[in-house]
């Protein structure tokens, strides 16, 4: 792995074991296909498969992105740039609270139906700092993408006023 520009190594809570278990055995209970499948997932594979999903989860937040990673037969990794990155919201379900967890949800420019520009991280330690670090980063890229800073906005602002009360005098004028 490339630890360029590496701000931080997301940890995700351990607890997220049990909720993938409870979670998916609760999801087989409510379909009549899945109830047998249950009982395999109840005997060993359950355990099995939420520790090594757990131990497959991967985040990182660099300098000028994120990267997700995820999977045990279906291995899925995603890159998203923080320029790109538009919101970042959090889901609490009734299961979640129980388990003291959330899903911290990255909404990106350009969502399309299929959510493949969107990335949904369970289960981050500490989400609501993390969270912040994030938009506080997005925010210092952004600005000096833009060449913007507070002293940059504020001559903005005045050079508007100034062009509004120009254009309110020209209008007088013209009514003249």
């Amino acid at each position: 792995m490339n630890d360029i520009n590496l701000f931080e190594r997301v940890s995700f809570n351990p607890i997220l074991k049990t909720y993938i278990f409870v979670y998916v055995a609760f999801v087989l209970f409510c379909t009549i296909i899945g109830i047998p499948l249950m009982i395999i997932w109840l005997c060993g594979f359950g355990q099995w498969y939420s520790r090594h999903y757990y131990e497959k989860l991967e985040c990182e937040f660099k300098e000028r992105a994120l990267r997700f990673q995820k999977g045990i037969i279906l291995n899925i990794e995603k890159t998203i740039p923080l320029e790109n990155i538009q919101d970042l919201t959090f889901i609490e379900g009734p299961l979640l609270r129980k388990f003291n967890l959330s899903i911290l949800k990255v909404e990106t420019a350009g969502q399309s139906k299929d959510n493949s520009n969107e990335m949904k991280l369970i289960g981050i330690v500490d989400a609501h700092l993390f969270r912040d670090k994030v938009l506080e980063q997005r925010r210092k890229i952004i600005e000096k993408r833009f060449g913007q800073n507070n002293e940059t906005q504020i001559n903005n602002n005045v050079a508007f006023e100034e062009m509004n009360e120009t254009l309110k005098r020209i209008e007088q004028l013209l009514k003249k």
